[in-house]
């Protein structure tokens, strides 16, 4: 019997399993994928948003301004990127400077620090490339950047350090009220909790009605995004946006926290909770956009395209509330729900121990984790201590990325193991420079199998059937 069950292995899930292995709890989180940080997580703009979005007095306004001020502290507690680079929200003509107003009275309201317009010239100052049509800005000097999949992954594989269970391959198809709680189904298997969490992104309102609970419903918005080659990475300094409109903050021009250049997301909003396609429409939309806000991006330097979907609810905030049923649900994390995460989690272990969960102070909680990136961020001389000891971190892998082979080793031993070759990517980047794997995949392909002592031909890209080699007489592979 589990004190809690946590549905969702997103930021949301990571966040709050924790906050809760603070405690002298027993903790398991449940996916229903192959990984962590497979839904939203996975693909989205990697953006701290400072708060001047969100409508003052709402959940997303406070959790924003809270969790971004958290940020800087948990990224560095679990050896995560973080980069406070500024965002600008663009303003052509008179009508934006009247939205960027509104915006910056929003924003002073929420409490977020240092807001204020800039005109033209400062603009430029601070960002040369900006589009010549943009004649003022407004200018948050708290708006950061990070990595979402790499916090996530941090996040879960803490809490797991501190004593947290994840249970993957775990799709949710029954929750059953017992007297001491909840029996969670997932085809045969199953788990028994006295609480339950759900967390499970754009499937939050299905998970919702398995326990009987149909107060709110999620829809997917799908965007698309590009992300240009490092060499690109220098174009802005800041994250840039234009002014936002009903479909949330548009497209956006930002540098990432490994020195790329990302473009996106577009907003459709569809019916398919899985439907994360790359179209020639969304692609186009992305450049032209872009192209309008900042000048001579170099689109040729497009190294990779994706999408990811956000759960929309029909609240208009985030719902985090307990039904009827006695499930807690943390649901419509849609942006800036990356940002508000850490502070979302202390919110629900709040609400948990208002309900009636007491546990005592965990004395072994530890909250660091180290970081991914350790060994490429040592000295010289302290790369070669540490190849003494393990040569396989002698041994490069991912030319482009430059990870090695004890990396690699690392990312496929540590908690929360990858498992595949999206896996080690999500927690090495190899397979994330120029030639996309390319070159650096059949030697990982090697190492997973040898790992987990398992053929070739049954290593996956990400999980199912997306495997990479076949048989001659196996006709079902697929990716």
């Amino acid at each position: 019997m589990y004190d809690i069950a946590i549905i969702g292995a997103g930021i949301t899930g990571a966040m709050a399993a924790r906050a809760l292995s603070r405690y002298r709890l027993k903790i398991c989180i449940l996916e229903k994928e192959s990984d962590v940080a497979m839904g939203a997580t996975r693909a989205n703009s990697a953006i701290v948003h400072a708060g001047f979005d969100a409508k003052e007095g709402s959940l997303k306004a406070r959790f924003n301004v809270e969790g971004s001020r958290m940020m800087e502290d948990v990224c560095r507690e679990l050896g995560v990127p973080y980069r406070r680079n500024g965002s600008l929200v663009l303003g052509f003509g008179s009508e934006d400077r009247q939205a960027l107003e509104t915006l910056l009275n929003r924003g002073q309201k929420n409490g977020v620090e240092g807001l204020r317009i800039l005109e033209k010239e400062e603009l430029r100052a601070m960002e040369p490339h900006i589009s010549h049509e943009a004649d003022c800005a407004l200018y948050a000097p708290t708006g950061a950047i990070t990595c979402p999949y790499q916090l996530c992954v941090a996040a879960i594989g803490n809490a797991m350090d501190n004593g947290a269970d994840l249970f993957l391959d775990f799709p949710v198809s029954a929750i059953q009220k017992t007297p001491e709680g909840f029996c969670i189904h997932a085809g045969e298997k199953q788990v028994d909790a006295r609480y339950v969490l759900n967390a499970a992104g754009v499937h939050a309102d299905s998970v919702a009605r398995l326990c009987g609970d149909s107060f709110f419903s999620i829809h997917p918005r799908r965007g698309e995004y590009l992300l240009l080659d490092k060499t690109a990475g220098s174009l802005v300094r800041s994250t840039v946006f234009k002014a936002p409109g009903k479909m949330g903050k548009g497209i956006l021009v930002s540098p990432t926290v490994d020195g790329n250049l990302l473009l996106g997301p577009t907003a459709e909003d569809l019916e398919n909770k899985e439907d994360t396609r790359i179209t020639a429409e969304g692609t186009e939309r992305v450049r032209r956009q872009a192209a309008g806000m900042v000048e001579a991006i170099p689109f040729h330097k497009t190294i990779t395209s994706f999408s990811g979907l956000r759960a929309v609810g029909n609240t208009g905030d985030f719902i985090l509330t307990f039904g009827e049923s006695g499930v807690l649900h943390a649901a419509g994390i849609e942006s800036p729900g990356l940002t508000a995460a850490p502070a979302v989690a202390e919110y629900l272990v709040t609400l948990l121990l208002e309900k009636g969960l007491s546990p005592e102070e965990n004395p072994a909680y530890n909250p660091h984790r180290a970081s991914a990136h350790a060994f490429r961020e040592m000295t010289a001389e302290e790369k070669n201590a540490v190849i003494a000891k393990e040569p396989a971190y002698g041994k490069i892998v991912c030319r482009c990325e430059g990870v090695t082979e004890g990396e690699i080793l690392a990312a496929l031993r540590q908690n929360p193991k990858a498992r595949d070759l999206d896996g080690v990517k999500r927690r090495t980047r190899a397979q994330m420079g120029r030639c996309q794997g390319g070159f650096c995949m059949p030697r990982i392909l090697e190492l997973i199998a040898a790992e987990q002592g398992i053929r070739p031909e049954a290593v996956t890209k990400c999980g199912g059937a997306s495997r990479i080699l076949t048989d001659k007489e196996d006709t079902t592979c697929g990716i």
